[in-house]
């Protein structure tokens, strides 16, 4: 199967914060993806900006090392290289300052889209907003791309909203998240509303509850400083898994577009009923050793004996309206677990009666929607076992892996491609909105604060292992079990 690539619009991109870790594993790979898909025209430019005192060559030099050592690609061809860097260029800029603006203003050509990723620090988005506005570059097509984390709490993400609310209109806003870009979030809409099968089923009458896990192997690692002050809840809740939450209840759109499309996640998440602290469980990972190798447990990473932050989080989510009320949502995130592993679990209800009799062991079917490591889309049904042994049934899968279905010559465009283009596009739908951001944490705030004043303290799990106890014993008093995390 061979996808279609269609061009974009000549647009100059500036990557605030272009010498960072971000736009090196990231966004400078993924631009180099897309131009040697021949999506990204000769004339365009993608300039960096930054405090580092660099020249267009340095800058360009530090761009190859990236795209030698992210750029994912089993053949870097040395030719699509040097025409990709040809058209970087590099600016030392101050975001709080006059230094460098000039200069990138004159860099900039007239008449082309301009966009102006901010891969920075959320505190700088407001003096980045205003200069960008203050030295005319916020006319025309231009757009802002502003990473997470969008806000702390809700008064925090009110000010940022605001913010670049008194520069850019909500239109030029793109609010990312990659977890939307990715090839099987997609997919998650296209099986619901472009299959008759899937629609009719996709309620509380059919569907016994849904769980959605986005488990890491990792601890915190270089991001101690930042995950401790931030949490699982905050780091991962709030955004991510929200968003996979919209995206597999929302009711269909009138049509795929943007703000069609996010003013249904909004129905979502305003219909979300609070979180009793019973239906809320955190943890902590503790040392473990695995293969030889010591790790040390997270109050260690974090260089804090008193840490009460989570690095893992289970909770039972509800959605009163009509077509979830008495089907439960079932979110656990964590680190240190068992295996790497991001999975939308639709468990339907068992039959109303079995034919075959109680020893013929009824099967519940699951819709699996991995997201990462290996995407694709797993159905489970259930059949004869096979044999002369009498009638037992079994679940077998119908499986589709992206790699096999595609083809190994179709590789899976990594999420930041996508939405890279998307933002050139001018479309939005896989962007959040700024009053969808607010209502997250309007939810999100009333658990965490709950936490804070009844001085809650995470259970401790063993590294490498699926989580706290207390999480199993989440879901154990309605009777169900978490699926097997699964790489």
């Amino acid at each position: 199967m061979v996808s279609r690539v269609i061009p974009v619009d000549p647009f100059d991109l500036v990557i605030f914060g272009g010498t960072g870790d971000l736009a090196r594993r990231k966004i400078l790979p993924a631009l180099y993806r897309r131009f040697c898909a021949g999506q990204i025209l000769d004339c365009c430019q993608i300039i960096g900006a930054a405090r580092s005192e660099l020249s267009n060559d340095g800058y360009r030099q530090m761009a190859a090392e990236a795209l030698r050592e992210f750029a994912d690609v089993s053949d870097i061809d040395a030719v699509e290289v040097q025409e990709f860097l040809a058209r970087l260029h590099y600016v030392q800029l101050d975001a709080r300052g006059e230094d460098g603006w000039q200069e990138l203003a004159r860099l900039l050509s007239e008449d082309r889209i301009h966009a102006f990723y901010l891969s920075v620090a959320p505190s700088l988005f407001g003096d980045l907003a205003e200069r960008i506005a203050g030295h005319g570059l916020a006319r025309g097509e231009a757009r802002v791309v502003v990473e997470k984390p969008f806000g702390h709490d809700l008064t925090s993400a009110k000010a940022l909203n605001q913010s670049l609310a008194n520069h850019f209109d909500e239109s030029q806003i793109y609010r990312i998240d990659h977890y939307l870009g990715k090839e099987t979030v997609q997919n998650l809409m296209a099986i619901r509303f472009g299959n008759l099968l899937f629609e009719p089923l996709w309620n509380s009458r059919y569907v016994d509850h849904i769980q959605i896990t986005v488990a890491e192997t990792v601890g915190v690692g270089g991001r101690g400083e930042y995950y401790d002050r931030a949490g699982a809840m905050r780091d991962m809740v709030q955004n991510h898994m929200m968003q996979l939450l919209c995206l597999i209840a929302m009711e269909p759109p009138a049509r795929f577009e943007p703000d069609a499309v996010r003013d249904e996640k909004l129905k979502v998440i305003r219909a979300l009923k609070p979180v009793a602290a019973h239906d809320v469980v955190r943890g902590q990972y503790a040392a473990f050793i695995k293969d030889g190798t010591e790790y040390p447990s997270y109050r260690d990473a974090v260089h804090d004996p008193a840490s009460t932050t989570e690095s893992y989080v289970g909770l039972k989510v509800e959605i009163e309206n009509w077509r979830w009320i008495g089907t439960p949502f079932y979110l656990r995130t964590g680190k240190r677990l068992a295996a790497r592993s991001s999975v939308i679990e639709v468990v339907f209800k068992d039959t109303p009666y079995s034919i075959f009799g109680a020893d013929a062991g009824d099967k519940a079917n699951i819709l699996s929607i991995r997201l990462q490591p290996n995407e694709g889309i797993t159905l489970e049904v259930t059949i004869k076992e096979p044999g002369p042994g009498g009638m037992r049934l079994i679940n077998v899968p119908l499986d589709m892996s992206f790699s096999t279905a595609l083809g190994d010559n179709e590789p899976v465009a990594d999420a930041y491609e996508r939405l890279i283009m998307d933002v050139i596009r001018g479309n939005q739908t896989l962007f959040m909105r700024g009053d969808e951001v607010e209502a997250a944490w309007a939810w999100t705030d009333p658990i965490i604060d709950g936490w804070e004043i009844r001085g809650d303290r995470p259970e401790v799990y063993p590294g490498g292992s699926t989580g706290p106890t207390g999480a199993d014993a989440l879901v154990a008093r309605d009777g169900r079990v978490w699926r097997t995390i699964r790489p």
